[in-house]
C-alpha cells in the first residue's frame, strides 16, 4: 500500500467532510432520532458507495481523459458551484 498517498487522500478527505452538509445532516438525524449508530452506519455506508463510484469514475475516465484535464473540468466544476452557492442560485 502507499502510505503516502493514503494520507494525502485521508486528509484531503477529511477536511473536505468537515462542517460540509453531509456532516450538518448527520448532527440533526443524530440528534432528531437519538440513533447514533444508525445514523452512523447510514453515512458511513453513503460515503463509501459514493467513494466507490468516484474512485471507479476516475479511473475509467483516466483511461481515456488526460489527468490534467479532469482535474481543470473539477476545477471548473466548484468554480461554477461556487458562483452558484454565493449567488443564491443553489
Amino acid at each position: 500500500m502507499d502510505w503516502r498517498l493514503f494520507s494525502v487522500t485521508f486528509m484531503a478527505v477529511f477536511f473536505a467532510e468537515m462542517g460540509d452538509k453531509t456532516q450538518l445532516v448527520t448532527v440533526a438525524l443524530t440528534g432528531e432520532s437519538k440513533k447514533m449508530l444508525t445514523v452512523f452506519l447510514g453515512a458511513a455506508s453513503a460515503l463509501i458507495i459514493a467513494t466507490l463510484i468516484g474512485v471507479l469514475a476516475g479511473g475509467v475516465l483516466s483511461r481515456y481523459v488526460p489527468v490534467n484535464i479532469i482535474r481543470k473540468v473539477a476545477a471548473l466544476f466548484f468554480i461554477v458551484t461556487g458562483i452558484f452557492l454565493l449567488s443564491g442560485k443553489l
